[in-house]
Parts: C-alpha cells; sequence; structure tokens
C-alpha cells in the first residue's frame, strides 16, 4: 500500500463551502428501501434491483418531466457512471484519458463541492475496452473508486483527498478497473478487467479502513485446484476470466455474487481444451474470507468473448408453487437463466433474444452446442454478436410488476479463428470478429416472467442499446437509446409515455432519488449528466 501523501499525481480539491457530511454505514445500506430518496450503492441495494420505490413521477404526470440541472464532465470520452446519492450530494466518476476524476455535486443544483483529480500514466494499457469508468462505492465516511492503472483509491468523502491508495494489479500486464466497487461490512470488493490481454482473473476484497488486502479469489483455478482438470498445460495462467461487472450481494445468506468473463484467448480455443472453468460463470462466494460456495458457468469453453459480467438480480418469489431465493441473469448469450441462489441449483433458462449456437439447455442448465459454430479461417456467422444479447448495462426488476427488464441486442457477428500468442501487455485474442451491415440489427426493451422466461411485452430500438433500465414504483420503466432518446415506459404493458432528446447517445445506467423532498431521475448522455423531475 502507498500512503496518500506519496502520490503527487492525485489532487482533490473543495469548491465549497458547503458542509458534506454524510456518513453511510453497512447497516445503512442494508435497509436502503427505508429511505428510498437516496441511492447508496451502485443498483441502489445490495440485491441488483435497480428498482426506485420512488412514485411521484408517474403515468399520468410523466408528460411533465424536463431537465432541473446539468452536468458536463471535463474529461473526454463518455459517461458510463452510475452516480451515487446520499445526504443531498451525488457523487460521480469520469472517464480517463489523461485524467481520471471524481466529483461531489450538490443535488439541488449540481454545483460542483469538491472534485479528486487523478493523472494515468502516459502509457496506459487499455487492451479490449474503452478508457471509461462505471461508478464510485460509498461505506461510513469514505468513497472508493477503482482506476484504469489499475489501483483502488479510498477518498475522504467531506473533502476528496486521498485516505489511502493501493495498486491491486499491474497495468504493465493488462490489468486495469472500469466497475464500480461494492462496498460491504467492513469490505470493499473490485473486479478486474483484462481478458484480452490474457491475465489470469480475479476478484479482491480489501479492509475499508486500511486498504489492506484481506483476501483474493482467482477465477481460474491453479493446477491441483477443484477445476484446474478443464486447463490443458500452462493455459491456466493466461486464462482470462476477468471480472469487470459490479456483483450483489445477500446479507441474510452472507452470499456474495459475482459474474466473470471470457477465458482466453477470446476465439480460439485450441489452446485451452475442457471447460475453462470459472470462466463465463457465476460465483457465489463467502465474503469472508473470499471461498467459493458454488459456481453456475453459462457458456463452457467460450469461444466467441460471451461474457458473464452482468449484475445479478436477487429476487425473492414463488416459484412453481415455493417460495425461493431466486437469481436472475440476462446473458450476453441470449439466455435467461434463473437459479436459487443459495445452492446455485438450475431452475429455468431459455432465449431472450436471437441465437444460433445452442439447440437448448439440458436439465442442468448446460447448453447443448449446435456444430459448425466455432470461429473458423473464413468465419462463422453466429447470433449474438460479439457484445452479446446484452452487455454491462444493468437490467431491472420490479417487484410492482414481478417482471424482469433487459435492453436487449439484435446483432450477429462472424467470427473468425487465428493464432493465438501470448505476449504480456498485449492482445491476446486468437482471431476476430466482423459485423453485418448495420440495417440488419436492431434492439428491444423486453420485460419477462421471472418464472417462465415467457417474453410479456417488448419496446423496439433502431439500434442495439447501451443504455440500463430502470424501474419505478411510479409504474415507469426508464431507458436511453444510441440516438440520443431518454424515455419512459408503462413498466405493465410497454406502452411508450415521454421522452426527451438529449442529444448523445446514452450509454448509461439512471438512477432516481429525491432532492428536496421531490422525486428526480438522472441519466448520463454522452458527456452530459441530465437530472430530470416535474418542476
Amino acid at each position: 500500500m502507498k500512503a496518500a501523501y506519496a502520490r503527487p499525481i492525485a489532487l482533490a480539491l473543495a469548491l465549497s463551502s458547503t458542509t458534506v457530511a454524510a456518513q453511510v454505514s453497512y447497516r445503512r445500506i442494508v435497509a436502503a428501501d427505508r429511505e428510498p430518496g437516496s441511492w447508496l450503492s451502485h443498483s441502489r441495494t445490495y440485491g441488483g434491483q435497480r428498482f426506485s420505490p420512488l412514485a411521484e413521477i408517474t403515468a399520468q404526470n410523466v408528460s411533465r418531466l424536463k431537465p432541473v440541472w446539468m452536468f458536463q464532465a471535463e474529461a473526454p470520452g463518455t459517461l458510463q457512471t452510475s452516480p451515487l446519492v446520499a445526504d443531498g450530494v451525488m457523487y460521480l466518476t469520469e472517464p480517463g484519458s489523461q485524467i481520471q476524476a471524481v466529483k461531489a455535486l450538490d443535488l439541488r443544483a449540481g454545483r460542483l463541492l469538491w472534485k479528486y483529480e487523478r493523472a494515468l500514466p502516459k502509457e496506459l494499457l487499455t487492451l479490449g475496452f474503452g478508457r471509461t469508468n462505471r461508478g464510485p462505492a460509498i461505506l461510513d465516511d469514505m468513497l472508493y473508486v477503482g482506476t484504469l492503472d489499475a489501483h483502488l483509491v479510498a477518498l475522504d468523502i467531506r473533502s476528496g483527498a486521498v485516505r489511502w491508495d493501493v495498486e491491486v494489479a499491474s497495468n504493465k500486464t493488462g490489468h486495469s478497473i472500469t466497475a464500480a466497487p461494492l462496498a460491504i461490512d467492513g469490505k470493499v470488493v473490485i473486479g478486474i478487467s483484462g481478458g484480452e490481454a490474457g491475465i489470469r482473473g480475479f476478484l479482491d476484497a480489501y479492509d475499508a479502513r486500511t486498504g489492506a488486502r484481506l483476501w483474493r479469489h482467482w477465477t481460474v483455478p491453479a493446477p491441483g485446484e477443484t477445476g484446474s482438470e478443464t486447463w490443458s498445460g500452462e493455459s491456466w495462467k493466461t486464462g482470462g476470466a476477468p471480472t469487470w461487472v459490479t456483483g450483489s450481494y445477500d446479507p441474510d445468506l452472507r452470499l456474495l455474487y459475482w459474474g466473470t468473463g471470457n477465458p482466453a484467448p477470446d476465439w480460439n480455443g485450441d489452446v485451452r481444451p475442457g471447460d475453462n472453468l470459472y470462466s463465463n460463470s457465476l460465483l457465489a462466494l463467502d465474503p469472508e474470507t473470499g471461498e467459493r460456495r458454488w459456481h453456475f458457468q453459462f457458456t463452457p469453453h467460450d469461444t466467441h468473448d460471451w461474457d458473464s459480467n452482468h449484475v445479478p438480480v436477487l429476487i425473492d418469489a414463488p416459484f412453481r408453487g415455493s417460495a425461493r431465493k431466486l437469481l436472475a441473469v440476462a446473458n450476453r448469450n441470449a439466455f435467461f437463466y434463473v437459479l436459487d441462489r443459495a445452492t446455485g441449483e438450475f431452475l429455468h433458462g431459455s432465449p431472450y433474444a436471437k441465437q444460433t449456437w445452442a439447440q437448448s439447455l439440458d436439465a442442468r442448465g448446460r447448453p447443448l452446442v449446435r456444430p459448425e459454430t466455432e470461429p473458423s479461417v473464413e468465419g462463422t456467422l453466429l447470433w449474438p454478436s460479439l457484445n452479446g444479447a446484452t452487455l454491462w448495462f444493468s437490467p431491472s426488476f420490479s417487484p410492482r410488476t414481478g417482471l424482469f427488464y433487459v435492453a436487449a441486442r439484435e446483432k450477429a457477428s462472424i467470427y473468425f479463428k487465428g493464432e493465438a500468442k501470448y505476449v504480456p501487455g498485449t492482445l491476446f485474442m486468437g482471431g476476430g470478429e466482423r459485423d453485418l451491415p448495420v440495417d440488419e440489427e436492431s434492439g428491444a426493451i423486453r420485460a419477462l416472467e421471472i418464472e417462465t422466461g415467457r417474453l410479456r411485452w417488448e419496446f423496439p430500438l433502431l439500434s442495439p442499446p447501451w443504455s440500463g433500465v430502470l424501474s419505478t414504483a411510479g409504474g415507469l420503466l426508464f431507458a436511453g437509446t444510441n440516438e440520443g432518446a431518454f424515455f419512459a415506459l408503462d413498466d405493465a404493458t410497454g406502452k411508450p409515455i415521454w421522452h426527451f432528446q438529449t442529444g448523445r447517445a446514452v450509454s448509461s445506467d439512471p438512477i432516481s432519488f429525491l432532492a428536496d423532498g421531490k422525486q428526480r431521475v438522472a441519466v448520463a448522455a454522452g458527456r452530459t449528466l441530465v437530472v430530470f423531475g416535474l418542476d
């Protein structure tokens, strides 16, 4: 760990006399539903539902919704941040080019209260992904953020001053952090990006007060460990399986749920025969030790880069006549899955978008793969595309309707196989892919039934989306498009009710909160965060 005073490249600057005095305890996050006007964790609650209990904005009055204030990011690039809101202050991150920033804003007008800036190395590696950041985490009196050069930084929530800074891994070998951390009881859990660089994936937990690493869970097992038989030779050393999207947490079961990405190299599986555990999987971990309690692999021996990096959605609901603790995932591979989150038992799976790679799922949820679907030298056409039927952006579940909402992508790729040679700090992909013409692709917002996976309704989009969805107790579902529209649908029928043209593509997850007792909805479009209200 490096002390804060040893990092002259980091700057925290207080810009307002306004007192920032949030104190967000673990128990307060667990009880987040008691304060629906806040947004205390990446998905609002630990359960990943991205549902707001606020109901001031409804289908009857949403036509009055208009921008209340906007905030323009200083850094170039696209905002993908999911802000946090606590005690009158919004905390958000900006994408990093030369500088990576965290900012605290006054909720009422978006006035800047403080900012933290970190200069990034000139030789920064971001292999296979853009220079982005998807948000902070908060716990007690500190704010936590991952950096593109693979550091985890703790900031004083009152001023933005650095409290501690640890290097999670070396960026020189392609490690990076784009995900929002997840802060739980005394710990900050953070994943890693870099699957296209041939890293060996892991998930870390750090002491929230000191920055000391408490455990590391390797997502690719070493020889002798359970699952190592699914790797050949020394392929495990560069096996990928990154953890680059924020997970979920069940404080009652004391289980941490996190998705893993593709095995490496991406498109040439010849050098890694076998299922390649625990890539493309959902891991249920003991938060105290990092030990795996159970796992479920969605796409064994993936050769199409269908990462299983999604926010897992935790749901308590009847399932086939019995009350169950469920976990739902709309996967990048185009199948929708429902598992028992206490045991990992596969309960249901069905396609929610076009797919041509699997005949079906068997009784255990394992795909029955169609022949001749592997990448080839000549090229193999397959649905879904490289970027999947959905991606990192968040789904939503509404307890009001009992429906699971996902922004779905309808797009194919032609997958090519090539030579796979590992060189540290370079792309390790073993092939490539080519898109079809844009007039052959589309998107949709889809509402799925939990028990059956049946499509209840869909709202078509012109192009495959990059925006997450937000459901609310007011009966609305908010989402955005590549064409710059931010819109609201009736959550029960999918009927469009309201829209606003932001002027830039929406590539972020919406949130909702209270400011001065009034409901607000916020979303980032391009480099601008737009906050909407009824007045």
